[in-house]
């Protein structure tokens, strides 16, 4: 019988309550509980797919498909349990299956209302395949007090009523509030008022928090935590401090330091835990304290004005400088500095043991990410590139190995030469897709787990060690395979391609230390203690390379 833990936030936003919740489920699997994590989102939109990253930050994208919130990247990294669509929903997705239900006629004439249609809707999707857990965390987007939030605090206020107690009278539910603490330097204190009017709040819905975890910025006084405690109507031992890390991956051993697991655990009535088995991220804190090295790898982007835009990618790199115990210093780079006609491509480039082209959509600053393809395979500097990275990088072999001058992508307009183009069907797990040119954006990506095939004697096959792998997609452009023999002769070759043959996957150059163009992104499914192997072998090279500079 699952029970759940619900996580709101309050006073402000980007609190971390993703993080908390990673880190809460990473510690209740330690002590041998099956947990998974779910995650609310108010805003209208049906999914974060349409959604600038200067908006939202990156998309996470699931093996089934899902254009879901970056929070699910946190959860998967931190318990290595893979994500699914339904542990994301939208406020616009929930109101777009009501307002489908009632177009039909399900609702057999009733007026549609908040409650309990929304709610209910809200509770089903909680409720939803959790007969085999022994935990549910449902973090909620937000913070007390939003208007767009109300609906999902009822929804929860209603599920503690409606779940109630187990057979030994123990609560299913428990509610964790995290809030921060502001520290006053002209009155040289750190104050409780918004937290306490926070939870006031929280109350007045409904919900009395059982646990509060507080975000402060120095030690919290054991004064202070008792006055939060007396105002708050919790324990003073559930008055969690939360300081902050040095490391995202520092967070599970903090917050068990400050008894975050075991309050919980004693909030639902559990004294029988097993004592939490955290020797992996011993080993994580270990290798980033003691690194035996550093590399400096450039990511020449789009969004680095906003590093969320490329969050799982930060955090595979990190994962690849643990695999081979060195700091990995990311260089964020823009590629249309490189496009200026005085641009000082090499001089930007040549401090760089390695060079990374990321994901992107649009042809700002294609050209720059084109001339970094470029210096990086002219100076034989370690290249990674990932979607759109791989098209640039088959546009500039085209160009500039293959004779191809007008090479370019259908993306950025009409195309001569279009070296990568739209593709208006593919074989998904369900069958023949189809997609207009002029159709609709959102959801209309090859999404998810697409399976590929290596050559046998390939680089790429020797770093996965097998012939078939299975990675996530996003796209909704592909390089166009009759350009492939052009390609190949130039020097770029197809090492990877899809299980029927059409659609090229991975790129690399034999005659190149370290070449690979990647049409999927290996940077979802790489965790702290499983680096992506990829990843793992870019940063392998970038060592190498910084003993040559």
């Amino acid at each position: 019988m699952a029970r759940f833990i619900f996580i709101t936030g309050g006073v402000v936003s980007s609190l971390g309550k993703g993080l908390m919740a990673a880190s809460l489920a990473a510690l209740l699997q330690a002590r041998g509980y099956k947990v998974r994590i779910r995650k609310f989102d108010p805003y209208l939109n049906v999914d974060p797919g349409t959604m600038s990253p200067y908006q939202h930050g990156e998309v996470y994208v699931t093996d089934d498909g899902a254009e879901t919130d970056l929070d699910l990247g946190h959860y998967e990294r931190f318990t290595g349990v893979a994500a699914r669509q339904s542990d994301n929903i939208t406020t616009g997705r929930i109101y777009s299956n009501i307002i489908a239900r009632e177009r039909r006629g399900d609702y057999l004439g009733a007026t549609v209302q908040v409650i309990p249609h929304v709610t209910n809707e809200i509770k089903d999707f909680a409720l939803a395949d959790t007969e085999d857990l022994d935990f549910l965390i449902c973090e909620i987007g937000g913070t007390v007090g939003d208007i767009e939030s109300l609906p999902f605090m009822e929804a929860i206020r209603q599920l503690r009523n409606d779940l109630g107690t187990d057979d030994a009278g123990h609560k299913r539910t428990v509610s964790i509030h995290t809030t921060l603490i502001p520290y006053i330097a002209a009155a040289g204190e750190l104050k409780t008022k918004p937290t306490q009017h926070s939870v006031r709040d929280l109350t007045s819905l409904g919900i009395q928090p059982d646990v509060l975890l507080c975000r402060v910025d120095r030690p919290l006084p054991e004064g202070e935590r008792a006055k939060i405690a007396q105002f708050c109507n919790v324990r003073k031992e559930a008055v969690i401090p939360a300081l902050d890390a040095k490391s995202i991956y520092a967070v599970p051993l903090q917050y068990h330091g400050e008894g975050l697991d075991a309050e919980v655990l004693r909030a639902f009535g559990i004294t029988d835990a097993p004592a939490p088995d955290l020797s992996r991220w011993d080993d994580i804190i270990d290798r980033l304290d003691n690194p035996e090295g550093e590399v400096t790898v450039g990511v020449v982007g789009k969004y680095v004005g906003l590093p969320d835009a490329y969050k799982s990618l930060t955090e595979a790199l990190v994962h690849g400088g643990l695999a081979n115990r060195v700091k990995v210093n990311i260089k964020w780079l823009d590629a249309e500095m490189f496009e200026h006609p005085e641009a000082e491509v090499a001089a930007s480039l040549e401090p760089m043991h390695a060079i990374l082209v990321p994901g992107g959509f649009g042809e700002r600053g294609s050209e720059g990410k084109i001339a970094s393809v470029q210096f990086a395979r002219e100076r034989k500097v370690p290249f990674f590139g990932i979607c759109l990275g791989m098209q640039m990088a088959c546009i500039e072999g085209a160009r500039n190995t293959a004779g191809i001058k007008g090479a370019t992508s259908s993306e950025f307009g009409e195309a001569s030469e279009p070296v990568v183009g739209l593709i208006t069907e593919w074989m998904s797990r369900e069958g023949l897709e189809k997609r207009a040119a002029g159709g609709d954006l959102g959801g209309t990506m090859r999404l998810g787990a697409y399976g590929a095939r290596l050559s046998p004697n390939s680089h790429v096959a020797t770093i996965y060690g097998s012939d078939e792998i299975s990675e996530r997609h996003r796209h909704r452009y592909e390089v166009n395979a009759h350009y492939m023999p052009a390609l190949e002769e130039g020097g770029l070759i197809f090492s990877g391609m899809s299980p029927d043959g059409t659609l090229p996957e991975i790129v690399e150059r034999p005659d190149h230390p370290w070449f690979v163009g990647v049409q999927f992104h290996p940077e979802l499914k790489s965790k702290p203690f499983d680096p992506h192997p990829l990843f793992a072998s870019f940063i392998e090279a970038a060592v190498k390379q910084s003993r040559l500079v």
